[in-house]
């Protein structure tokens, strides 16, 4: 047993989405705390960055993610609150709340799963038919016979300005970032950790690896086979702008059978650079995070053009800005939240498959109650390693 005057360490490996969460809650909780990234969080490398992730809490992907949501939510507006009072370490807003509307044919898992979740946890939602979707939102081309899940209190966040917000006040809780530090090893000791980096060794009582899509070349012994994959994003100058721009349009997904889904964020003030609506698939390609990003395409962008035309008439226009950035997916799509397999004092956060950022407070919560007491009341346990 350690003395009662010992300060618990944590060392956290990576420091984007999670990995900053995890920092900033073990440091409000009085853990002595050091955060290893071998760039500098936030970047355009990993899977942090585009100007936008979407948030909402009717959940299409499993109905079990829906508790953690609404912990989150309370996390955004913690976060929102801390970032701008009294000494404001960012600016702008995090978090906007124009809506999501969700669209697909009769039928449809994305929406039909979506209000079943919303409904069964009391989430404000609202089922309409096709002409009502027409006269409430007219920017939309919805055929006879779809339907659409609209969720009022859903919306989005700013990635690199919330990662930017909670690295800062991990740092103010006295948290230690050591940025541009690459990891070469790390593994369990007698009394805790041991990372070796191309700058030195640290030791403390646990450790935290939140390396996204580095994960499989950090923690090869997790045993999960999680896939990177490269994402095209684009943002479209929109033919109608005041019509595509929030709070009169809310963030959209349409679910296309046979078809990868496609989504789109509205403008919003203070949006800056790149302006215009962002679009991209919900998919990607398998790819190696370390090899050179290859660019969009001119086909790959010209699809993104055409589905955001189909459906958003309005938004048609030229594409004024593109990116890449990365997914890291597991064998179902779910996260993976556990201990490392064989290392007693190492937890792992990973595979978070395209959907993981809106989740960002509530996992920074977990893994501070992992790192400090093993266990977590976070309804976490559907999360586990899976063989």
């Amino acid at each position: 047993m350690l003395p009662s005057t010992h300060t618990p360490s944590a060392i956290i490996l990576g420091l984007g989405t999670m990995g900053a969460a995890a920092a900033l809650e073990l440091a409000r909780r009085g853990v002595r705390v050091l955060g290893i990234d071998r760039f500098a969080p936030p970047h355009s490398l990993g899977s942090h960055h585009g100007g936008s992730r979407i948030v909402r809490d009717c959940y299409f992907e499993h109905p079990d993610y829906v508790p953690l949501l609404l912990r989150a939510r309370k996390g955004w507006d913690r976060l929102e609150r801390d970032a701008h009072g009294g000494d404001p370490v960012v600016d702008g807003p995090i978090i906007h709340r124009p809506g999501v509307l969700y669209l697909g044919p009769a039928g449809s898992e994305v929406v039909d799963r979506s209000f079943e979740s919303g409904r069964a946890h009391g989430i404000a939602c609202e089922r309409l038919d096709a002409r009502a979707v027409r006269a409430r939102f007219p920017q939309f081309m919805v055929p006879d016979g779809w339907g659409a899940l609209f969720e009022p209190g859903a919306g989005f966040v700013r990635p690199e300005r919330a990662v930017a917000a909670t690295l800062a006040l991990a740092r103010r809780h006295g948290a230690t970032l050591a940025l541009g530090e690459r990891v070469l090893e790390w593994s369990d000791t007698a009394s805790g950790v041991r990372v070796h980096t191309d700058r030195g060794t640290h030791e403390a009582d646990t450790l935290v690896i939140c390396a996204g899509a580095w994960t499989p070349a950090i923690a090869a012994r997790l045993g999960v086979p999680l896939v990177p994959q490269r994402v095209v994003i684009a943002w479209i100058s929109p033919r109608d702008p005041a019509a595509c721009a929030a709070p009169h349009m809310p963030v959209w997904y349409v679910d296309r059978p046979g078809a990868p889904g496609v989504y789109g964020i509205p403008t919003a003030p203070g949006q800056g650079d790149p302006s215009g609506m962002k679009v991209a698939f919900h998919a990607g390609t398998p790819c190696d995070p370390d090899a050179p990003r290859t660019p969009p395409t001119a086909d790959e962008l010209q699809a993104l053009a055409a589905a955001t035309a189909m459906h958003v008439p309005g938004a048609a226009g030229p594409v004024t800005a593109h990116a890449t950035c990365l997914y890291t997916m597991s064998p179902d799509g779910h996260f993976v939240i556990d201990q490392v397999p064989g290392c007693t004092r190492t937890w792992i956060a990973c595979g978070f498959s395209g959907h993981g950022f809106k989740f960002m407070p509530v996992i920074g919560e977990a893994l501070a109650d992992l790192a400090t007491a093993g266990a977590t009341r976070l309804p976490i346990e559907f999360l586990r390693i899976r063989s």
